[in-house]
């Protein structure tokens, strides 16, 4: 029995990480992280209004943040060093030099009670932008989600766009896997993340499978590593699982706050799991007994990520 037990000890031991606090940004729904790995700079967002851009130069160390119109949710950097950011009504570009966000395309203008939410650049430089019903007020305060009238769109360089799933409720996890014939997504409500068929050339995605399901929290943001793993973000559930290629949990990185909500790869060796978090829907009293929710965190899992895509256009 002693040897069983210093066994399931030290598998715990090498199996369980826990990730550090690395910016106590205090955000209400911290969200949409991003590595450049162009400017070794980190980028995440915080959702509710008043809305704000974050950006981390990492070699210095040095934070900025900028406040945005409207509530932003999603991101990637432009060959020009500007970004492309999902918002609640459309998709913008966003200069740093002007420090002006500025709409670019309007994807749902028949569905005004939606709003964007989860997005990401595939390899060939196409934005997949998830939408939901908006379930934020513009004072910061929910709003019940009442149907599923989210959608998942690409956009290509010119701006066009085509729509690859509807009836969505919370639309999270665009992540593909590091040969590109895998793309992966979720709608947040089911629990369960899907994989698909992904045609890089085509920039198509076919043959819906449930790929992974776990009771720990509902599965948020996602990122993949190089050796094909999924690291999903759960929101309720105080971790970030990652997922082998064939959906088996096999690591865990405990997080100290309840709602986990991104994850990205990043650093000088794409050897760092940066985290954002959320305070979102906390009383007073757990924010004291939590007082880093909202922070961002790290952690080194002991594998290298996949660098975030540009997008192309």
């Amino acid at each position: 029995i002693f040897n069983l037990i210093y066994y399931f000890y030290i598998l715990y031991f090498f199996i369980m990480k826990k990730a550090s606090l690395l910016i106590d940004c205090q955000d209400h729904l911290g969200e949409g992280v991003l590595w450049s790995n162009t400017d070794q700079t980190l980028y995440w967002l915080d959702v509710p209004m008043p809305s704000k851009l974050h950006r981390l130069h990492l070699p210095t160390n040095k934070h900025d943040t900028f406040d945005m119109p409207e509530m932003i949710t999603a991101m990637s950097v432009r060959p020009s060093g500007d970004l492309l950011i999902a918002s609640h009504h459309g998709i913008n570009n966003f200069s740093f030099e002007k420090k002006e966000l500025t709409k670019i395309l309007d994807i749902e203008p028949d569905l005004p009670n939606n709003r964007c939410n989860d997005g990401a650049s595939d390899a060939k430089g196409r934005f997949w932008i998830g939408t939901m019903q908006n379930n934020i007020s513009p004072e910061a305060t929910d709003i019940e989600i009442t149907k599923n009238s989210g959608n998942l769109y690409c956009v290509n360089h010119d701006l066009s766009f085509k729509k690859f799933e509807s009836d969505i409720g919370v639309s999270n996890t665009l992540a593909w896997s590091p040969d590109n014939t895998k793309f992966y997504f979720t709608d947040t409500l089911t629990g369960i993340i899907f994989s698909y068929d992904f045609d890089l050339e085509k920039g198509e995605i076919s043959n819906k499978q449930e790929f992974a399901k776990h009771n720990r929290g509902y599965p948020d943001g996602s990122t993949v590593d190089s050796e094909g793993g999924l690291w999903s973000c759960r929101w309720g559930g105080s971790s970030v699982i990652r997922f082998d290629p064939n959906g088996k949990v096999d690591e865990i990185v405990e997080v100290p706050v309840e709602s986990v909500t991104s994850c990205t790869f990043g650093g000088e060796n794409l050897d760092t799991l940066f985290i954002t978090t959320a305070r979102w829907g906390m009383t007073q009293e757990q924010i004291d007994n939590k007082p880093n929710a909202g922070g961002l965190f790290s952690v080194k899992p002991g594998v290298t990520g996949v660098a975030d895509n540009q997008f192309g256009g």
